[in-house]
Formats: C-alpha cells, sequence, structure tokens
C-alpha cells in the first residue's frame, strides 16, 4: 500500500510541476505580446508625429531583453 501512495504522490507532484510550467510560459507570452504592442504603438505614434524615437527605441530594447530571456517562441504565433 505504501508504495502505491508514494507513486500516486510522484505523479500528483508531477502534474503540479507541469502546470506550473504551463502557465508561467503562459505568462511570458502575454507579456511577450504586451512588448510587441507597445513597441507598434510607439512606432506609429512616432511615424504619425506624435511619438519620439526614444520611445520605439526603449520599446524595442524591452522587447529584445524578454526574447534574450524567454525566447521569440510566442512571435509564432502573432
Amino acid at each position: 500500500m505504501s508504495g502505491f501512495l508514494d507513486r500516486a504522490k510522484e505523479q500528483a507532484q508531477s502534474a503540479l510541476h507541469q502546470g506550473k510550467q504551463k502557465v508561467d510560459e503562459l505568462q511570458q507570452q502575454r507579456a511577450g505580446n504586451d512588448l510587441l504592442k507597445q513597441l507598434g504603438a510607439a512606432y506609429y505614434t512616432e511615424q504619425r508625429g506624435s511619438g519620439s524615437a526614444q520611445a520605439t527605441h526603449d520599446a524595442l530594447t524591452a522587447l529584445e531583453a524578454h526574447i534574450a530571456a524567454h525566447g521569440d517562441g510566442f512571435l509564432r504565433g502573432a
């Protein structure tokens, strides 16, 4: 009986770990998508004359930092 409970506990912990990983992935994808959206908005306002090149540069820098830390997987879904 003890072996069964140990296996069940291991499976539950494994499932919990996988669930946490998936949540982290989704949060990273959302953050990347938000940064991409901010870059697009900054570029658009710069081109329309109401934004600055610095804002576009800052948005690009933030996006590149996110990609360096978490990869560019979120770009494939865009």
